[in-house]
Parts: structure tokens; C-alpha cells; sequence
């Protein structure tokens, strides 16, 4: 056989994925050398025994392809054998490849073969998005997190300040998006997390063993656990099978190394492990809010090939941190300092760490099945003091703070327990049929205190909702799904299944239709249109908190998407969806009649949102996304996106007022340019419509000294616009022969004064808005060793 000339066209265009089962598929067209197809070509990848004969029109797939690097041997009729250089293929992505067979005289007897161009699955109808390791490494202002990237896709908004990567998708809370890493389950991928929100300060997972990103933010399919806005998958590299390798690293995420390398003697499978820390507490105790967050990562991946057909691997996900902030005996010197740090002390400590063992079996031709078991785990203790609330005095704020009685205190435990089965089969009439379950264990130690009550902005009520929570709690969720995705003639495509859920601790069952279709007009423009119900618990630290929230129920959401893409080259992807998400059993305040959970979930006090609650509220957002997205082609990637969208939720009142994440419009630019081959240039863009927030009444707050909110005028007031600006530049060399990255920028290049939101300032007895992050430099570098 004779080895092929590759002809790199790089053609990768905005796709998306669906990892239920760890595995892609390989399709494509076999063509002569005029561009005729070639019918009853033989296309295998060497050394699988895996092989399509190609038809009428040239075209053949493989399914249940492992990612990896394969070669392609391709007999045509009549003609010798050849074998391809490598092609790559990717988990849950079909990757598509053109051959063009040589002239049958001509004196170079290979084939070529074009660089695959990754495309979503035909169930995933609207609404996804496919992320790049380098995209999340190198983009401008991220700070090499995952999630601040996602923050820049079309119809995402960030939370209430810069120092948190929130994802608010489409107008919902951060509680509603589900977290997937290589199959495992995580309930938050950040550090500072608590058991309230789903966001935090940065994200715990390495940026270097990323393989791809897939962010779904509407209309996805049966195969994942309900969440009512998004779904974030992150697939992570293997280590090296080659030999061992290993780098370092220093960048805002912290201090680290990356160490792998291969798996027995005949290299079946491989290892990769990641640590990172911070440092900032090497250079100082204070970085100007009475101390310095400390936080620890680690990432780690094993897997080994059993057969040809079994493979198992097993990640490992952890981070540790602490943070001590509030009042201090040092000067204060910096103006800018928030005024209400001088009167609280807030100690935190916490540990999360998810571990998943996944065993994949390949049914030859007939499709594949993934077993899946996952124990994520979370610990948090954390205390808050007022040393203004009970008048006392100190000649020291450390002394202070020494006779100060905690208002909340947590020393509380998580853990989740989860079996899992996705099965993937192709059954005739049917063609793609996906099955599965799941079974989570939700258990808890609850040692949470909040002894003087709250003094809560909704009310003039001092001291309300004194409670102790001290006790165990269990909750267990079971469910089961069925999909079908089959084609109806050349250009319809239809999906539709869905999904049963059971969720004990409420005592309640839903049944959730999903459906999606899809027409392909031209060979470029294609019109998709999905619907779905989705349900969610509520967190169990809500559901035990207090004995009425015992009777709850699941938030329902219902998503309508629709929409249009057009392919206007290889590399760049044009498109428009229009959504609409209804919402309808929030919990909402049974004490503050316009508070909605909906409204929440982007903060790290968890004493404010902890309330009696029903399941009264409800929503609705609408909203249109128009972006255009070219990838890394010709030394230039970059995306353009802008929503316009309206969120609308009410409380127990009824009454459907702005959402606290209704940004009436979202513009991002993002991209990056290859000066040579040694330089790199980023930038970024983003612009958000002032967010809305509650006014104070300030009669009742100055004669109290405390912020109570106006109720007349609930989110009926916003914040001014928010404008940033982001540079980076990348510049690699060459150290004993291997790479070396250093890289230097700064976000809010222009220092613009961003708001983050409304405060009472109890030592003035007045308002005040809070800043966001001003000029703010970036530096790092990276060494492969």
C-alpha cells in the first residue's frame, strides 16, 4: 500500500456535541480525481476492522468510533489499496472528511484527504456551541477558565460581579446549568463554591487537558439529567502514550505542573495528572479586602484499553481553598475599598472533589454502551460576623471581632452517589436509538446555624428566620430516557424521545417530551427547531432548611428554539435562533411576596437566599441570538454575537416584573490573530445592558441603618451600561529545545468603572454602588519540560 499525501484544509467549523456514550463517528464522501463520487469504495480504519463500503453518491459512515488518531485505508473498485496519514476523531462529534482518489496514470499513486470539519450530531437540533482547548487557554480576558469563556457565547450574561465566572443562559439563575466532565457529574467546577450556587471565583479545571467544550443553552435532548438552562461537557485529553512528558506553568490560575505518560508495557492506555496553586499569598496577607484567597487544584485522568472492544477510565476532579475577608487593624488607604469589608468578618474554608469510573463496551457495527459510576463530594465551613450589628467596641478591629457572636455558621457535608447507564443502538427503522438511567444518592450532614435571625433587605422585620439546621438528609433521584434520531429522505432529519423522572424527597414524578427537527434548504442553509420540558429539584439544602419547603416541587421549564445556520465557508458558520423558556413552580418567598429563587444563585451569602419558600413563582424569557463565528483558519479565529432578550419572572404576588439576569441586550467580540508563528494577539469585547436592581427606600433604611429595599419599586431601576475591554498578547520561544510561552495582558484595558450593584453603606448611613474590577494586568507562562 502506498502512504498518503494529507492536504491540511482546515475547515472546522461551530459544532456541538452529545457525549452520552464516550464515543464519535466518521463520515464523509469518497470522490475520483474529477470530483465524481466513487461507488463500492471499501473505507477502514486500519488495524479496527471497521469498514463502510461507500454509495451511489460516495458517501460512507462509521459509528461508535473511539477518539483517537486513525488511519483510513481506502480500496476502490478496480484500483490498489491505499492508507491515509492520521485522522482525528472526537468524542461525541462526527468528524467529516472528504478523499479524492488519484488520477489512475498519474505518477503519485495517493490519496488526499481533507482535515476534518466536526459537526454536531443530528439529535442536537439548536443551540450548541463547541470550544477549543487553545480558545480557553489564549482568549483575552478569561484568565484560562472555562466558564468565563462560555460567558462569551450568544444569550450568556455574567453574574453580579467580575470577581465570580457565573453562567446565566438565557436569563436563568446559575443553579439551573448541569456540569459534565468526561461523564462525571459535578455540581459546581469552582473554586469558593457553596452549597447554593454554581458558580464561584475560577474554575477548577485545568485548561491544558482540555479536548473539547460543548455548551448547549436550550432545546437539548433527552440523554441529560434535567437542568432548566444549560448544559456544560467537558471532555478532557488522554495523557501521552509516547512516553513521559511533563510541564509547568504560571498564569492567574496559580503555580502548576502537568506530568503523564503511558500505561503498561505495551502502552494500551496512559495517565495524566494536573496540580495547580495559587501564590498570591506568597506576595501578601491582604490584597485589599482583609486577606488572600488560597486554593488548591488537582486534575487527574487514567485509562486503559481491556480488549479491543472494553475501555475504562477513571477522573478524579478536587479543589481546596480558604479566604478570610472583613475588617482588619491595618490603615485603610485605598479609597475604592468596599466600606462594609470594615464591618464584617467572613472566615470560609471548603473542599470538593468528584470521582468518576466509566466502562465503555463497543457492540461492533451495532452500537455502544458506557456504565458510569460517580461519588462527588463537598465540604464547606464557613462563618459570618456584623461587628456593627450589636454596638459593640474595641480598640482593635481583632479584638472586635473576638467578642463578636457569629450571625451564620455552616460546618456542613455533601455527597452525591450516582449509577449511570447510556446505551446507543442502530435499529433499523428507528436508526439511532439512545436508552439509559440513572440512580443518585443525595446525602447530606447539615450543621448549619443562623442564631440571631436576618436582618433581611425585603423587610423593615428585623432579626427574621432565626433556625438551626442539624441533622442528616437523604434525597435520591431515578430516571430513565429514550431517543430516537432518524433521517426522512435526504434533507429532514427527526429526533424525539424523552425522559422519566422520579425525585424521592419530594414524593413527585415527571414525564419530559422532548422533540427536535431539522431541513437542510441548501447544502449550506439549514432550519432547526427543537422543544422540550425540563424539570429540576431544588436543592436539598433549600428543601431542609425550613419544614415547609418540604413541600416543594420541581421547577418546570418549557423551551421553544428556532433557527437558521448558514455555512458560509468551511471555517465560518452564520446563524439566528429565536427561543422562548416559560417557567412555572419556582420557589418564591412565602414572606417577601415579589422574591423568586430566580433571582438568585450568583452569590456567596447563602444566609440571604436561605428562606421559607412555595412553589409560586413563575417566568418567561424571549429572546433572538444572531452570531457569526469563524475558527483558527489563515492565522485569524473570532466570533461576533448579539441577544436581545427580556426576562420576566414573579413571586408569590404574581406580578411578572424585570428578572434580576434580564439584560435587554448582550454584544460580545471576541478573536485572535497569528502575527507570525511565534506571536499571538487576542481581544475582546463585551457590552450588557444595565442590569436591573431594587432601589432602597431610604426613609426606613437611614432610620434604621440598613438597606431595606423599596417594594414599590422591585428591579424597576438599572444599573448603568456595562462596557470592557480585554487585550492579551502570546509570545513563545524556544528553551533547550522545547517550547516556551509567556504571555502578557490586562482586562477593562480602559479602566472604565463598571457597577457591580446598589449597597447601603452603614457607616455613611447612604447609598453606594459597589465597583466592579477596574484595569486589572494578566501575566503567565508555560514550559514543556
Amino acid at each position: 500500500m502506498t502512504r498518503s499525501l494529507l492536504t491540511l484544509i482546515l475547515t472546522s467549523v461551530i459544532a456541538t456535541a452529545q457525549d452520552t456514550a464516550g464515543v464519535g463517528t466518521l463520515t464523509g464522501a469518497v470522490k475520483d480525481s474529477l470530483g465524481n463520487p466513487v461507488n463500492g469504495a471499501n473505507v477502514c480504519l486500519a488495524s479496527q476492522g471497521r469498514c463502510a463500503l461507500s454509495s451511489e453518491t460516495g458517501s460512507f459512515r462509521i459509528t461508535d468510533v473511539r477518539p483517537g488518531a486513525y488511519q483510513l485505508e481506502v480500496t476502490a473498485p478496480g484500483r490498489a489499496g491505499f492508507t491515509s496519514t492520521s485522522i482525528d476523531v472526537r468524542a461525541g462529534l462526527e468528524a467529516v472528511i472528504e478523499i479524492a482518489l488519484p488520477q489512475i496514470d498519474s505518477l503519485s499513486q495517493s490519496i488526499t484527504v481533507s482535515e476534518p470539519v466536526f459537526l454536531a450530531p443530528e439529535e442536537i437540533k439548536n443551540s450548541g456551541f463547541l470550544i477549543q482547548r487553545f480558545e480557553v487557554f489564549k482568549a483575552a480576558g478569561v484568565q484560562q477558565d472555562v466558564s468565563r469563556y462560555v460567558q462569551t457565547l450568544p444569550g450568556v450574561g455574567t453574574g453580579t460581579n467580575d470577581f465570580r465566572n457565573d453562567l446565566i443562559v438565557r436569563g436563568g439563575s446559575p443553579l439551573e446549568n448541569l456540569f459534565l466532565v468526561d461523564n462525571v457529574e459535578i455540581p459546581n467546577i469552582n473554586n469558593f463554591a457553596n452549597f447554593a450556587s454554581a458558580g464561584g471565583t475560577t474554575s477548577l479545571i485545568d485548561p491544558a487537558l482540555i479536548q473539547d467544550v460543548t455548551f448547549l443553552t436550550g432545546g437539548y435532548p433527552a440523554p441529560y439529567i434535567n437542568r432548566t438552562s444549560g448544559v456544560l461537557q467537558i471532555t478532557q485529553r488522554e495523557g501521552s502514550r509516547e512516553g513521559f512528558e511533563s510541564r509547568v506553568s504560571l498564569g492567574s490560575p496559580g503555580l502548576g505542573g502537568i506530568v503523564e505518560g503511558p500505561l503498561g508495557k505495551e502502552r494500551k492506555g496512559s495517565w495524566v495528572f494536573s496540580a495547580k496553586r495559587s501564590f498570591l499569598d506568597a506576595v501578601t496577607n491582604d490584597i485589599g479586602i482583609g486577606g488572600v484567597p488560597v486554593n488548591y487544584n488537582f486534575n487527574a485522568k487514567a485509562l486503559y484499553d481491556l480488549t479491543p472492544k472494553d475501555r475504562i477510565w477513571v477522573v478524579n476532579i478536587t479543589g481546596i481553598d480558604r479566604i478570610r475577608l472583613g475588617a482588619t487593624d491595618k490603615p485603610k488607604t485605598d479609597p475604592d475599598r468596599n466600606p462594609e469589608l470594615d464591618l464584617i468578618d467572613v472566615r470560609y474554608r471548603g473542599w470538593r472533589a468528584a470521582t468518576g469510573l466509566n466502562w465503555q463496551r463497543l457492540f461492533g457495527s451495532r452500537g455502544v454502551g458506557l456504565l458510569g459510576v460517580t461519588n462527588s463530594e463537598g465540604k464547606v465551613t464557613q462563618s459570618v460576623k456584623d461587628l456593627f450589628k450589636f454596638g459593640f467596641s474595641a480598640p482593635t478591629a481583632t479584638q472586635l471581632i473576638a467578642q463578636t457572636p457569629a450571625l451564620f455558621e455552616e460546618n456542613s457535608r455533601e455527597r452525591e452517589l450516582t449509577l449511570k447507564y447510556d446505551l446507543v443502538l442502530y435499529a433499523g427503522f428507528l436508526e439511532k436509538l439512545q436508552a439509559g438511567g440513572s440512580v443518585k444518592n443525595i446525602s447530606a450532614n447539615y450543621d448549619t446555624a443562623q442564631p440571631f435571625g436576618q436582618d433581611n433587605p425585603f423587610s423593615s422585620i428585623r432579626d427574621l428566620n432565626p433556625f438551626s439546621l442539624r441533622r442528616s438528609a437523604t434525597a435520591r433521584q431515578s430516571s430513565a430516557y429514550l431517543q430516537s434520531s432518524r433521517n426522512l429522505g435526504n434533507r429532514w432529519n427527526v429526533t424525539w424521545g424523552g425522559r422519566f423522572d422520579h425525585y424521592a424527597v419530594l414524593g413527585r414524578s415527571r414525564l419530559s417530551p422532548r422533540a427536535g427537527i431539522s431541513y437542510r434548504l441548501t447544502d449550506r442553509l439549514v432550519w432547526r427547531s427543537s422543544y422540550g420540558l425540563y424539570f429540576q429539584q431544588p436543592l436539598l439544602l433549600f428543601i431542609e432548611s425550613f419544614p415547609q419547603n418540604k413541600g416543594l416541587i420541581p421547577i418546570r421549564a418549557s423551551h421553544v428554539v428556532t433557527g437558521f445556520s448558514y455555512n458560509i465557508n468551511a471555517a465560518t458558520r452564520a446563524s439566528v435562533e429565536a427561543y422562548q423558556k416559560i417557567y412555572s413552580g419556582y420557589p418564591a418567598s412565602s414572606q417577601f411576596p415579589s422574591f423568586s429563587l430566580a433571582n438568585a444563585g450568583d452569590t456567596f451569602a447563602v444566609s440571604d437566599i436561605l428562606l421559607p419558600y412555595v412553589s409560586a413563582g413563575r417566568g418567561r424569557v424571549r429572546g433572538l441570538e444572531m452570531a457569526i463565528e469563524r475558527k483558527f483558519t489563515d492565522r485569524w479565529y473570532g466570533q461576533a454575537n448579539v441577544s436581545i432578550s427580556r426576562t420576566r419572572h414573579a413571586g408569590l404576588d404574581g406580578i411578572m416584573r424585570s428578572g434580576t439576569y434580564d439584560y435587554p441586550v448582550i454584544t460580545n467580540l471576541l478573536g485572535g490573530y497569528q502575527f507570525r508563528k511565534k506571536w499571538d494577539f487576542s481581544g475582546r469585547v463585551t457590552y450588557l445592558s444595565g442590569k436591573p436592581y431594587t432601589p432602597f427606600n431610604e426613609a426606613l433604611s437611614r432610620a434604621q441603618r440598613r438597606g431595606i429595599f423599596d417594594l414599590d419599586r422591585v428591579n424597576g431601576v438599572r444599573a448603568p451600561d456595562y462596557f470592557r475591554l480585554d487585550l492579551r498578547v502570546d509570545r513563545t520561544f524556544t528553551v533547550r529545545g522545547k517550547p516556551f510561552l509567556v504571555f502578557f495582558g490586562a482586562q477593562n484595558v480602559t479602566n472604565r468603572t463598571n457597577v457591580a450593584r446598589a449597597s447601603w453603606d452603614r457607616q455613611r448611613n447612604a447609598p453606594r454602588f459597589n465597583r466592579q474590577l477596574g484595569l486589572f494586568p494578566l501575566i503567565g507562562l508555560e514550559w514543556r519540560l
